[in-house]
């Protein structure tokens, strides 16, 4: 499997641009007005403060609070990088925010307390309790965080959730189901060995038995060997709960005729000969990061019958706590509940463990770009299945509920899934998709533009990504210098450079040039010219003659520009079927607009070819199109000439006998407005569109422009489409980032 690779100059960047950090704050309530403002601040606040003083519980209602979790740390355990300090914690504790969001659609935001005192760091996250929902501790050293924990339960009316510990024991116990259920084995009858004492194995233990897991049959290790009954070296109160009665003294007894291996300790601490000596059908989760204890190749050359699990996401069966802990939050927040308890936590697994037996979806196979079924290599949900969003907090939820946990029980169990599925932003996955693909497909992607330090790093990204090769066209001395001023000097030696002077096959790329050309007007001299010295047509041609799977340009100059260039080698016009879809990501939804880049004022068929392109490029994202002609009637009123193509358009369809939903002419509001289509129940859309077409280019850049400058949203594309190549066009403005998508969607040739 090719993995990818990232720098530290990227890894900055990220955290830099386009502002510093992770995430920002944003208002849910108006806030123009100086109404709005005396409804959010002085004096309307001070009636909801009333209600509240009156009865507590209305906080979950007037305020944030019950959909708002706090990341907490002290920097002690950061990651495996050790005591780093709270401040240093910092980039890592907004990252676990953000994937609260990202997930489970929970509002998370990072406090870093700056002490190591115990009782000063439960005392700080106690006089906090009133803000929050939940409690997320993160990367505490043990004992500490066990302390930490316990008292914070035992003092706080919210969920405290360590998830180094118990985010780990749940996916572990939720594959571990599946491997026993495969195995033919039963928790109650399997021995366990656990290795590794901190606080995940731990928790991963004490789940296990609450579990069924018998506690003689359960063999914890340390640095020091086996912990058992009696033995006194390097104890402490949570290993002596788990001391076990066995002659056992040292990892290697203790997994002679194991069933199960649990690690969360340090690289190559099972050796092949440990492998070998266990029980038949083995089960094996070496998990520590971000090397296992062994690997799957290793653990199956002496044991073929072995299920393999590790921490890592090019491997199968990956133990990822992101499969836990928004969701459990999620569940928790949505009753109110009092704490996260164990039958929470079991519901949370048995979930999971049911998900991964369940016939995985389309769009989750095609995001990882295999079939996905149950069995020895996949025991444990994808972190990317959208199912998860509504499958396991009800669990979660339902648990509460059954033990007392929850203040604010769901009535509607049915309507609470629906609902929860409305939270998933299908953005995310669709471009989780899209870089899934291109991982798989693996094209060789030529950069035109190797004179552009952006193009230069997105390069270097897409092959270190491991999404293909990057080719870029430029000269070597020149990508060599704006490398190295770029903080990427080792990248000299990986990419590819090729250009007039360099290539083998520049006379046959005039000779096909002069062949589409001579009637142009074009004598040997222009072609010359063009083929050696103008990057966009030496890129064209590269692809035209194979010599590349994909191409990615117009980051240094105008759109109308770099398409005349590559129409002297392909027909990428109007006439020839081109058209240029953008697709607009804004607050969870995709809009694709059409045409953004060669029609200028096209008639009722250019529409009607048009709304067809729109439809490829919907479906090569995973979407259902729905296609709305749109103008500034609705059906005809008011009446104007400049509507009437519009109107026209979809009868031009009607005679096609396309596969999708359209219809028209009508406003934006009523195409994308589901309660404003109501009032039009002869419309043939079944729902929101997806697609808009517009009236001409003018138009449709001006609407894309105004989503991005007015509104923030995420703008990609234009897409081009309708060529026989997979080409796509940057735009002059486009970030590192921006260059890298569109040679994602050139690798998936998106539109074609």
């Amino acid at each position: 499997m090719t993995k990818s690779k990232v720098t530290s100059e990227e890894a900055l960047a990220f955290h830099l641009e386009p502002t510093p950090g992770k995430f920002e704050i944003s208002a849910t309530v108006p806030m123009t007005t100086q109404r709005d403002l005396s409804l959010a601040y002085s004096p309307g606040v001070a009636v909801p403060c009333e209600e509240i003083a009156a009865d507590p519980q209305l906080a979950y209602d007037y305020t944030n609070k019950g959909n708002l979790v706090a990341v907490i740390s002290n920097g002690t355990a950061v990651l495996g990088l050790g005591n780093l300090g709270a401040l240093a914690s910092k980039p890592v504790m907004e990252g676990k925010a953000v994937l609260f969001k990202r997930f489970a659609d929970v509002n998370s935001i990072d406090i870093e307390l700056d002490t190591e005192d115990t009782d000063a760091f439960i005392n700080a996250v106690k006089l906090m309790g009133p803000t929050f929902g939940g409690i997320n501790l993160e990367d505490i050293k043990a004992p500490e965080c066990f302390i930490i924990e316990q008292r914070l339960k035992e003092e706080m009316d919210i969920p405290v959730f360590h998830d180094d510990q118990h985010g780990t024991a749940v996916i572990c116990a939720a594959g571990l189901l599946n491997a026993l259920k495969i195995s033919g084995k039963k928790i109650e009858d399997v021995r366990i060995v656990l290795n590794g004492a901190g606080a995940a194995g731990i928790a991963c233990l004490e789940l296990l038995k609450a579990m069924g897991a018998q506690h003689n049959n359960c063999i914890m290790c340390d640095t020091k060997g086996v912990i058992y009954q009696g033995r006194t070296e390097g104890m402490n109160q949570w290993k002596s709960a788990h001391a076990a009665t066995t002659d056992a003294r040292s990892l290697a007894d203790a997994m002679d005729g194991a069933d199960v291996f649990l690690g969360v300790s340090v690289k190559g601490a099972v050796t092949p000969e440990m492998v070998a000596s266990m029980a038949d059908y083995p089960v094996i989760f070496a998990m520590a990061n971000p090397d296992p204890e062994i690997t799957p190749e290793e653990a199956h050359a002496v044991r073929a019958d072995a299920i393999v699990a590790t921490g890592r996401s090019d491997y199968p069966n990956q133990v990822n706590n992101v499969l836990g802990f928004p969701y459990l939050f999620r569940g928790a927040l949505d009753i109110n509940a009092r704490a996260i308890n164990d039958e929470m936590k079991i519901a949370c697994a048995h979930a999971l463990a049911n998900l991964a037996r369940e016939d995985v979806p389309d769009e989750v196979a095609l995001a990882y770009g295999k079939n996905l079924s149950f069995g020895r290599d996949y025991i444990i949900p994808t972190p990317f299945d959208p199912r998860l969003i509504h499958t396991i907090p009800p669990a979660v939820a339902k648990a509460g509920m059954d033990t007392g946990a929850a203040r604010r029980p769901i009535i509607d169990m049915e309507a609470y899934e629906q609902g929860l599925k409305s939270r998933l932003d299908p953005t995310a996955n669709i471009m989780r998709g899209i870089n899934a693909r291109a991982r798989a497909n693996q094209a060789r992607m030529i950069f035109a533009e190797g004179d552009d330090p952006k193009v230069l790093r997105a390069a270097v990204a897409y092959q270190r990504q491991g999404l293909g090769k990057a080719i870029v066209v430029g000269r070597k001395d020149d990508v060599k210098a704006k490398l190295i001023a770029a903080g990427l000097e080792d990248a000299t030696r990986e990419l590819e450079v090729v250009n007039a002077a360099n290539t083998q096959h520049l006379d046959l790329y005039k000779s096909y040039l002069y062949e589409r050309l001579q009637r142009r007007g074009f004598d040997g001299k222009d072609i010359h010219r063009l083929a050696a010295t103008d990057r966009h047509v030496f890129a064209s041609l590269m692809l035209a003659h194979g010599h590349g799977d994909g191409l990615v340009t117009g980051a240094t100059r105008k759109s109308a520009h770099v398409l005349e260039r590559i129409n002297h080698v392909f027909d990428a016009n109007a006439e020839g079927g081109a058209a240029g879809i953008t697709a607009v990501l804004h607050k969870g939804r995709i809009v694709l607009m059409g045409d953004t880049l060669v029609h200028e004022w096209p008639d009722d068929k250019d529409l009607a070819n048009i709304a067809e392109s729109g439809a490829r490029v919907a479906r090569h994202l995973g979407l259902e199109p729905r296609v709305a002609f749109v103008s500034f009637s609705t059906f005809g009123y008011p009446v104007s000439e400049r509507a009437e193509k519009m109107h026209l358009a979809p009868k031009v369809l009607d005679a096609r006998g396309v596969d999708f939903e359209y219809e028209g002419e009508m406003t934006v509001d009523v195409a994308l407005n589901a309660e404003s289509q109501k009032n039009y129940p002869f419309s043939r859309l079944t729902g929101p569109a997806n697609i808009l077409v517009v009236p001409a280019r003018h138009s449709a850049s001006i609407s894309v422009k105004l989503m991005q400058e007015m509104a923030g949203a995420t703008v990609i594309g234009p897409i081009l489409t309708g060529l026989d190549q997979s080409i796509q066009i940057a735009s002059s403005t486009s970030t590192t980032n921006d260059i890298l998508n569109m040679a994602i969607l050139a690798a998936c040739k998106v539109g074609g």
